[in-house]
């Protein structure tokens, strides 16, 4: 493997497990509803709002790259109906969104994190919406790239050389780590980049070129640097 000076890392499913801070985040939701806006809460329920933001998604395929948007497009689509106005929708998608940030990291990713941020910068790739400041792990971070902000999301090459040009790195020095074969681990490849495998759950590779890493925590990530790192400096002494 090439040196590596800095490490790009997903968020959602890789620093913590996703779908159960959209459950709790979908019932928060739901809750604020049925105290402040009961109409709408009686056609929506968390089923029928989740049904709605999907048809939102479907609807607005420009908007694939930006969760945020779409999530106040179906808030609007819900609200405004019953008479509910800006102010109502802000106020909702605040409830969902500070429980959106309300995650439980796996075991292994801050003492991890912690090791790679001594050792190189790193910086975030998400398709998400998730605020690493909010959450507590900013400072850990020298940047942080998200598809809204980009105007595309993975697997795109444009969102990863968008990394790169905030670490001042050449895509092949910069190590991508994510879980998903094609979002990450492809993603990453077609822009030039080394990337790493995070399969927490053995998962079989599907039918795309290997990882330059294959890992199953974070942990195993800078054990694996930290022997090509004590590899080149033997190469040097």
């Amino acid at each position: 493997m090439l040196e590596i000076r800095a490490i790009s890392l997903d968020l959602d499913d890789t620093l913590w497990p996703i779908e159960p801070v959209i459950l709790r985040a979908e019932q928060r939701l739901d809750d604020w509803l049925k105290r402040h806006c009961p109409a709408a809460a009686a056609q929506f329920p968390i089923a029928q709002m989740r049904a709605l933001r999907e048809r939102i998604s479907a609807d607005h395929p420009h908007l694939s790259h930006d969760f945020t948007a779409q999530r106040l497009l179906s808030l609007r689509a819900a609200l405004q109906p019953h008479g509910y106005g800006e102010r109502h929708v802000e106020e909702a998608f605040d409830e969902y969104f500070a429980a959106r940030n309300e995650v439980e990291c796996y075991p292994d990713a801050v003492p991890a994190l912690e090791r790679l941020a001594a050792g190189f910068p790193l910086v975030s790739i998400s398709n998400g919406n998730a605020d690493l400041t909010r959450i507590g792990l900013g400072h850990l971070f020298k940047h942080s790239i998200s598809a809204r902000a980009t105007g595309v999301a993975k697997p795109s090459v444009e969102i990863f050389h968008a990394a790169c040009a905030q670490l001042g790195l050449p895509p092949a020095s910069v190590l991508h780590v994510g879980d998903d074969p094609s979002l990450d681990v492809a993603g990453a490849r077609a822009a030039g980049m080394r990337s790493a495998w995070l399969n927490r759950t053995q998962a079989a590779w599907p039918a795309l070129p290997p990882a330059d890493l294959i890992v199953s925590t974070l942990h195993e990530l800078a054990d694996a640097l930290d022997a090509v790192n004590r590899s080149a400096a033997d190469a040097l002494a």
